[in-house]
């Protein structure tokens, strides 16, 4: 398969197509911070996950970069949808990589918790929040990694959805570099 590794009981895999449209446990949305829905992945979401989704997350007003929030998934195929805010990239020099390896986290551990065993991750902060791609799909995979270190087995398959062939070829060339095929299924 052209993105697939095994880590410490967990599949971590990639999928080029449209995350709204993709089965899974929970779906996890690139929000803003304000979580009234907006353009790219969060427009896309709210549109097809119908308004209940908006009116839930009117419940929390609203959340900050690096965290998330859960919710149901309205009309789309998954049970829950968490809603993870990443930084507005500013040159790097204002915690952009520690507060998306925190959106990450927080949805990683959320799904663990709520037993969720397959998420589904766009990738955060790349399009209008313009994080380099490079480095944002590196921090993603070594994120997953050190989760499934510390917490064998929590999730049974991390699946990044991703959007575009340019999107694609990162994350796939994040994925090899994490997790080499030399590497398998340790334990």
């Amino acid at each position: 398969m052209l993105g697939l590794r095994h880590y410490r009981g967990t599949a971590i895999d990639l999928f080029l197509g449209d995350i709204t449209s993709f089965v899974c446990d929970v779906m996890v949305n690139a929000a803003n911070a304000s979580l009234q829905g907006g353009g790219g992945v969060d427009g896309a979401i709210h549109r097809e996950g119908g308004p209940d989704i908006l009116l839930e997350c009117a419940k929390f007003g609203s959340c900050a970069p690096g965290q998330s929030v859960i919710t149901g998934a309205g009309k789309l195929p998954a049970k829950k949808l968490l809603h993870a805010v990443g930084p507005i990239w500013k040159g790097g020099e204002h915690q952009e990589a520690e507060l998306l390896g925190s959106a990450y986290l927080s949805c990683l551990k959320t799904a663990a918790e709520l037993k969720l065993l397959h998420i589904a991750f766009p990738s955060i902060s790349t399009g209008a929040y313009r994080f380099p791609l490079e480095q944002a799909s590196m921090l993603a995979m070594q994120t997953v990694k050190g989760f499934c270190e510390e917490k064998p087995e929590a999730l049974r398959r991390v699946t990044w959805v991703l959007f575009d062939s340019e999107t694609y070829k990162a994350y796939q060339k994040a994925l090899f570099a994490s997790f080499p095929e030399t590497e398998g299924d340790e334990s």
